[in-house]
């Protein structure tokens, strides 16, 4: 897999990993027991931003995918440089895959509401037929 590819791939790893954590009923009772949005940590686990931020923070060491590079060499303070700015690299690509996601989502959620209006009305028209 090419470099972009990789890249693509943790960053929608990330945003996938940080949309169940915040907003799935499955860790419902974790965010709850850290205080929800009501606390600092809760609040690190209710926000699929913030907690991005902190799935890549682990994501892009375990996984070596690097989309930046510091080109200084300054031993210890460049490889923390390549981890930081790569794992806000990756944030900000999940960031807008989240956005896109939303989108089909809310189209689909669209759709889905529309088909169930035309069945309403077509078992209104059906049952108005039966009475008649």
């Amino acid at each position: 897999m090419s470099q972009l590819g990789q890249l693509l791939a943790l960053s929608a790893v990330v945003m996938g990993i940080a949309q169940t954590v915040t907003r799935e009923r499955l860790f419902e009772s974790l965010r709850n027991r850290l205080g929800g949005q009501e606390t600092w940590l809760g609040y690190l686990v209710s926000c699929p931003y913030c907690a991005s931020h902190w799935v890549a923070f682990v994501l892009v060491p375990l996984t070596g995918v690097y989309g930046i590079r510091v080109q200084v060499r300054w031993g210890l303070l460049t490889t923390v440089l390549d981890w930081v700015l790569s794992s806000m690299l990756v944030v900000v690509i999940a960031a807008f895959l989240r956005v896109a996601f939303w989108f089909v989502d809310e189209s689909q959620g669209l759709v889905r509401r529309r088909n169930r209006v035309i069945e309403q009305v077509a078992d209104e028209e059906d049952s108005s037929d039966v009475r008649h």
